[in-house]
């Protein structure tokens, strides 16, 4: 598998993530589905870290300090403030709100790894904020403050996240940072749940098929296939394409969003879409041409 091929393979699995969170609502508490989902990401992963006898690596002390920044600002903080998020806007706006992703991306790949994007990257990238600019001026998404500021206000932890595993030693296996990343999410995990034991904050666990089907997406799919495919492509390639090409996910969280009644398409949103595959197909034109 190529690594860009790995970039849209985690571009599909992302763009399930804003209907499944939209489907966890009501049935399990947010933090509760992280965690959980995190649990059975590390058990995805460690038959094959035990069989390559790659428990020392992960525990090595020269990188466990920046594996618990990757598991803390990659998936226990960011993950858990998009799905209370979801509980105020809809799976289609929050994919197209996690736009902003993309300029973080290209300031930290600038700053921390030197990444200088390339004219056409740069073209490519403006196209898919602009398709999201479009599909987001529709009258269907006005603002809803709560959790439109909770989605925007976190993007950041994930591409800081990233920057990071970018600097980890390039001899590391993507999946040795996969499971690291979800190993090291743990420790901020129990914490806010036992915070929020000692405050005594409501949890919610309907043991339901829905929410059987929305864990075993979010452990064996986002933080187990997802992660493989997600380092592959950034261990190999620049951050800022990566993320642009990953970033255009919303076409997809639309149209199942609609096609499952979440969403009601319209001209405006199909125009956008159109030109935030343009530019993702543009940036991924760029990286073919720099022979990956």
């Amino acid at each position: 598998m190529s690594p860009l091929t790995a970039a849209w393979i985690c571009w599909a699995i992302v763009g399930l993530s804003p209907i499944a969170g939209k489907y966890a609502v009501g049935i399990i508490s947010p933090v509760l589905l992280v965690f959980l989902g995190t649990l059975i990401g590390v058990f995805y992963f460690t038959p094959w870290i035990t069989k390559n006898k790659k428990w020392g690596e992960l525990l090595a002390p020269q990188t466990r300090w920046k594996f618990l920044f990757i598991g803390t600002f990659g998936t226990a903080l960011p993950f858990t403030i998009l799905l209370i998020a979801l509980h105020y806007t809809t799976p289609g706006n929050a994919a197209i709100l996690q736009q902003s992703e993309l300029l973080y991306s290209l300031l930290f790949a600038a700053v921390f790894l030197r990444e200088i994007p390339s004219r056409a990257q740069l073209l490519g990238s403006a196209l898919i904020v602009l398709g999201v600019f479009i599909i987001l001026l529709k009258e269907q998404y006005t603002p809803r403050w709560t959790g439109d500021l909770l989605i925007v206000g976190s993007t950041w932890m994930l591409q800081a996240g990233s920057t990071v595993a970018k600097k980890l030693p390039k001899h590391l296996d993507y999946r040795l940072i996969g499971m690291a990343r979800n190993l090291f999410a743990l420790p901020a995990l129990l914490l806010i749940l036992t915070v929020m034991a000692i405050l005594k904050e409501p949890f919610t666990l309907k043991p339901t098929l829905q929410m059987f089907v929305v864990l075993g997406y979010t452990g064996f799919l986002k933080y187990g296939l997802a992660m493989v495919v997600w380092y592959k492509a950034i261990r190999a390639l620049d951050l800022g394409k990566v993320t642009a090409i990953y970033l255009s996910y919303p076409v997809l969280s639309l149209l199942i969003s609609s096609a499952l009644g979440l969403e009601i398409p319209t001209l405006h949103q199909f125009a956008g879409l159109a030109i935030t595959l343009a530019g993702a197909y543009w940036v991924s034109l760029t990286v073919k041409k720099e022979g990956h």
